[in-house]
């Protein structure tokens, strides 16, 4: 192992604004507390949440480091007090509630999880953030059980197609919204069984016609604003919709009839709050559930595009562009 240096390279938001305010600077390196690993970053997931926070939309969480970046990839530098199941060199990747843009990321233990043979450094830098929150959002809050109809907005961003690939392992039928037939193209190569162009064809109608006019079991919204109404209509019976972003807004109103007629279930959670304690049981269920999928090859993170972490700028225009399918990576 390297010595650890006293400084490294991070990724700093200068001021609230767009992607150039993202600027490189040096910083100490951190110590693991209590309970903690500190990793020597190979690589850093971009999400959006890393773009609201960059706008000023999303402060960090008490006790969280000011620098974005919500997940990584590397190997264990330093091993704090009381952390368990860690050992120098270890190869891991880990949720974090900040600091990933940057050369070194203190995490706790028990947001850790190993790289998986198969991936590499670059591809699991892509797992913590969309998986734990798929896993949470679709499988806890959700509920989704094989045979049933799902239905996931957004189906080429980092969190559709996980959701899609871990839906359809899980033995659900797959319904995923993009833009332009190559995106919705690509949802159907991650194993959708339907992709519905929201720009041309009106996704409550190719939901009741792919259901037979029941409607879905579940929908995973990243969209809210006038989506939820039509989200509504297109649920069945017993249905649940489960809120993870606002993109389109998140007040809106609602006829609360079809939701007490089909007895239907609105929920939502958000992730980056949540205690250790809360994410470590996730980290639990991912390990035993979904690692092996990973590592038997059923699903893989699709990485779009790596960026340097000094242009953690542009990265962040790809992101807004919206021009991306799956992850964007910073690498150090």
């Amino acid at each position: 192992m390297t010595t650890i240096p006293d400084s490294m390279r991070v990724v700093e938001i200068r001021e609230p604004g767009g992607p150039e305010v993202l600027v490189p600077a040096r910083r100490p390196v951190p110590q693991p507390g209590e309970g903690e690993v500190l990793i020597k970053v190979a690589a850093a997931g971009i999400n959006r949440p890393d773009v609201l926070q960059r706008k000023g939309g999303y402060p960090p969480p008490p006790g969280a480091s000011d620098l974005p970046g919500l997940e990584v990839a590397g190997t264990v530098a330093a091993v704090g007090p009381g952390a368990e199941g860690w050992a120098l060199g270890d190869g891991v990747c880990a949720l974090v509630s900040g600091g990933g843009y940057a050369e070194y990321c203190v995490a706790p233990a028990a947001q850790c999880l190993p790289v998986p043979a198969a991936l590499s450094m670059e591809e699991a830098a892509g797992l913590p953030e969309t998986f734990f929150t798929v896993w949470t959002n679709v499988f806890q809050r959700g509920r989704l059980t094989a045979g049933e109809w799902f239905l996931v907005h957004g189906g080429t961003s980092g969190i559709g197609t996980t959701a899609i690939q871990l839906a359809k392992a899980f033995g659900a039928n797959v319904l995923a919204t993009a833009g332009g037939p190559d995106k919705t193209k690509a949802c159907e190569r991650f194993g959708a069984d339907r992709g519905i162009d929201y720009r041309a064809e009106d996704f409550v109608a190719v939901t009741r016609e792919m259901t037979g006019g029941r409607g879905v079991d579940l929908i995973l919204d990243m969209v809210g604003g006038d989506y939820i109404p039509r989200n509504i209509d297109a649920l069945a019976v017993e249905g649940r919709h489960v809120s993870i972003a606002f993109l389109n807004g998140p007040k809106v109103t609602v006829n609360m009839a079809p939701v007490m007629m089909k007895r239907l279930t609105l929920t939502g959670s958000t992730l980056r709050a949540r205690s250790v304690a809360q994410k470590g049981a996730i980290a639990v269920e991912l390990r035993e559930k979904v690692w092996p999928l990973l590592a038997a090859g059923q699903v893989k993170p699709h990485v779009h595009a790596t960026f340097p972490l000094e242009q953690a700028a542009e990265a962040h225009a790809l992101m807004e562009s919206s021009g991306h399918i799956g992850k964007i990576i910073l690498t150090c």
